[in-house]
């Protein structure tokens, strides 16, 4: 029997796809420098269609790739050996809310900005919020421990997680803690596959603990011309004030969104770096000390204040629009982090070897500094080829990686590590702690079927 024909036989017709598009659509991320080449995409509807296709590979070899709002950008959901990919998009219902305990059930292909819309209409809250959430699935914001603009707050992916439904590279259905608040029974199963990449099984649900619902937010944008004060500024509100959010992004950024035509400038004169603020409405009096010593002690030049959520809205465009503005100029993206102390000094070092290696390569930096984590973006010439752009671009990664290990930094913040920063792991890890994660990837999934060549090499 064709391996097709045995898929149906979990799956109705209508959910197998092997047409050539539709493997193209559900067999990537956006990453787009990998090639595309599943046998088939299915839509499953329920774990126990899981349980029987995980069962259906081990007896074949196949090998399967998860595929949820495929928003990332380190090829973890790229499916270019003949995969089985297996979308999520059908398993979209939010399952149960309990008032009580303030957690929401749902299945991984629960969009995430969906979620964040129920919880409010409970008057709740779910704080984890980032450009793609109007597409990416919750299954794998869990499945890569997705950040955000909001995690200097309220934390990543992993600490709104309560519980977890997962299907293992055995066939197995295993449900983690279950919703408790506390539970000291062993090993927490859970925290192993949040941001495990879908490499020791397949998340099915998930239950999430939410929020109180924020109070009111005012955004703050401020013009800075050194690099080096960007973090005296955020330690000058820190003193007196709560921070929601606090992002940074270059002039560069600022005008490709401008070229957009959508939004405004902040503020007539152009700065080297601007800073987002975000804070609540009645720190309103702090957060304007905090701006005048800012101003006194030369550390920003200018800034300008949300008085409504328009307007808040408005200046969070100028940072949210990038990833999309730049899109058209085929980036080669890096997700860092290093400790927030080490910001000033590592963004000054990676610039200086970009510039040393490409000085006619544009480089658009913005990030979410309040927690660390940088976003390099250098953008491709229209003289080159995307192949020999991504080539060029590839050989700074070991000398760049070898500053964040340096700097006991992460080569991947919030995306994962998928394809593209696979062979690149030992910057980050240590061999022991990679020679574990073998060995925990042999006990979940010993027939090598979940997400094969994804996080650790095969």
């Amino acid at each position: 029997m064709k391996n097709t024909d045995a898929l149906k036989e979990i799956f109705s017709s209508s959910r197998v796809k092997t047409d050539h598009a539709d493997l193209m659509h559900w067999g990537t991320d956006w990453t787009r420098s990998f090639d595309i080449a599943p046998q088939a995409v299915v839509f499953p509807e329920c774990a126990d269609e899981i349980v029987a296709l995980v069962k259906l590979a081990r007896d074949r070899a196949l090998e399967l790739v998860p595929s949820g709002g495929r928003t990332g950008l380190s090829g973890g959901a790229v499916a270019s050996n003949n995969e089985i990919v297996v979308s999520f998009d059908r398993m979209n219902q939010i399952k149960e809310f309990n008032s009580t305990d303030r957690i929401v059930r749902c299945e991984a292909g629960v969009i995430t900005k969906n979620l964040q819309e129920y919880a409010l209409d409970k008057g709740l809250f779910y704080p984890v919020d980032f450009a793609s959430s109007g597409s990416s699935q919750i299954g794998g914001n869990v499945a890569t421990n997705a950040g955000g603009i909001k995690v200097i707050r309220y934390g990543l992916t992993r600490d709104w997680v309560a519980g977890l439904t997962v299907v293992t590279g055995t066939g197995d259905i295993i449900r983690c803690n279950r919703g408790l608040v506390k539970n000291a029974t062993g090993y927490d199963l859970r925290h192993l596959f949040i941001g495990s990449e879908g490499t020791l099984g397949f998340i099915v649900e998930v239950e999430i603990r939410l929020a109180p619902g924020p109070k009111p937010q005012r955004v703050l944008v401020l013009g800075v011309n050194r690099l080096d004060d960007i973090l005296n500024i955020l330690e000058c509100f820190q003193q007196r004030i709560v921070l929601t959010a606090f992002e940074f992004f270059s002039e560069l950024a600022l005008q490709k969104v401008l070229k957009g035509g959508d939004v405004q400038r902040p503020f007539p004169e152009p700065c080297a770096f601007y800073a987002l603020v975000e804070f609540d409405v009645d720190a309103d009096e702090e957060a304007a000390i905090a701006f005048e010593e800012a101003l006194d002690q030369d550390w920003v030049t200018t800034g300008v204040i949300s008085q409504s959520d328009a307007q808040a809205s408005a200046l969070w465009s100028l940072r949210e629009n990038i990833s999309e503005s730049i899109a058209a100029d085929t980036p080669y993206k890096n997700d860092l982090s290093v400790r927030i102390s080490e910001v000033p000094g590592f963004l000054s070092d990676v610039d200086r070897i970009v510039n040393e290696h490409y000085p006619e390569f544009d480089v658009c930096w913005y990030g979410h500094i309040g927690d660390g984590n940088l976003h390099l973006n250098i953008l491709k010439p229209e003289s080159l080829s995307i192949d020999a752009f991504f080539e060029r671009c590839h050989q700074i990664n070991p000398e760049l990686f070898n500053l964040i290990e340096q700097r006991g930094g992460s080569i991947s913040a919030e995306h994962g590590v998928g394809l593209l920063k696979r062979d690149f792991l030992p910057f980050s890890r240590g061999d022991a702690e990679v020679g574990l994660m073998r060995e925990l990837k042999s006990v979940f999934d010993p027939s090598g079927v979940m997400n094969p060549g994804k996080l650790l090499s095969v």
